[in-house]
């Protein structure tokens, strides 16, 4: 991997991710739009060099839900074909915060993973383009409940591929709210009693929960603190930054799952947003004044579009 281009890669994409999902926001009244403030370099980075994937195999303009899997629906989709094929040597991608499912497919659209016109069919009838993602949404492998069950779903694939003899890691993104459920620190120290050393969960930590500051609804502090005490290998970074992650990702961990603490910024290049503060959760406009003060801002950032 070339550093410098991956850098770069990991910039353009976060970028246009920030404006697509603003730019659906306005179109829609309404988006998870401090999610991509985020988290938009943490999964940039997934698709643009630091995970090893191959090529898309799913449709760029998803076809109509066909049901969940089961023996007798051969036709059913896999949202995880848009993260490449599941080779020995590859490695697996599992998206646990579901609610950042826009971004992700924002993520895919950049990468040319996925067409833009998918969008059209977001959260619509019949759609794989789930609102709140599903293990039939693209770049999904898995559904991962209400909250916090992904990580465990990962370790549980992670430990397979390692009994297997497959040498591709299994990477989860994760949310900091996660972390005031108690099956993140089971789904750990499972993992670490059992040495599953090719389990890498990134943490997306903005400080944010639906209800307000993460602090004033389930303090989660001190969390490396906290993972460590359970057998994990934690790096602490700030999650804008792609070198800092390549750099984290680097991180010995034999024996022992390894976590990425990503400290990152809910408002990140829409500083308009710290206006809603404490509660950043969900965007709806409250009236049509506040709606032209973000297409403002969508104006702004187009012309900053190289």
């Amino acid at each position: 991997m070339d550093v410098n281009e991956y850098v770069q890669e990991v910039a353009r994409v976060a970028f246009g991710v920030r404006r697509r999902v603003l730019e659906h926001t306005i179109r829609n009244n309404g988006g998870y739009l401090s999610q991509a403030c985020s988290s938009a370099e943490m999964l940039a980075s997934v698709y643009s060099g630091l995970l090893k994937l191959g090529p898309s195999l799913g449709s760029r303009v998803p076809g109509p839900f066909l049901g969940v899997p089961s023996a007798s629906n051969p036709a059913a989709a896999s949202g995880a074909s848009y993260n490449g094929p599941k080779a020995p040597d590859l490695d697996r991608f599992v998206f646990s915060p579901v609610h950042y499912a826009l971004v992700l497919y924002a993520v895919l659209i950049e990468t040319g993973r996925l067409s833009p016109e998918a969008l059209e069919q977001f959260n619509k009838d019949g759609s794989m383009v789930e609102l709140i993602g599903a293990e039939h949404s693209p770049g999904h492998e898995v559904t991962a409940g209400s909250l916090a069950q992904a990580l465990s779903q990962a370790a549980g694939i992670a430990l397979g591929r390692k009994l297997k003899g497959e040498t591709g890691r299994v990477v989860v993104f994760m949310s900091d709210g996660e972390l005031a459920e108690g099956q993140t620190y089971e789904a750990i120290a499972a993992a670490a009693y059992h040495r599953v050393d090719n389990l890498v969960a990134m943490i997306d930590v903005n400080g944010q929960a639906c209800d307000g500051r993460m602090d004033s609804v389930m303090n989660v502090e001190p969390i490396a603190q906290r993972l460590r005490s359970f057998g994990a290998v934690v790096a602490e970074v700030d999650g804008h930054d792609a070198t800092a992650l390549l750099e984290a990702f680097a991180t010995p961990h034999p024996g022992a799952p390894l976590m990425i603490i990503g400290r990152t910024d809910p408002c990140r290049d829409l500083p308009i947003l710290q206006e809603r503060a404490p509660k950043l959760h969900y965007v709806r406009f409250k009236d049509k004044g506040e709606m032209a003060r973000y297409e403002a801002v969508l104006c702004g950032l187009r012309q900053k579009e190289v």
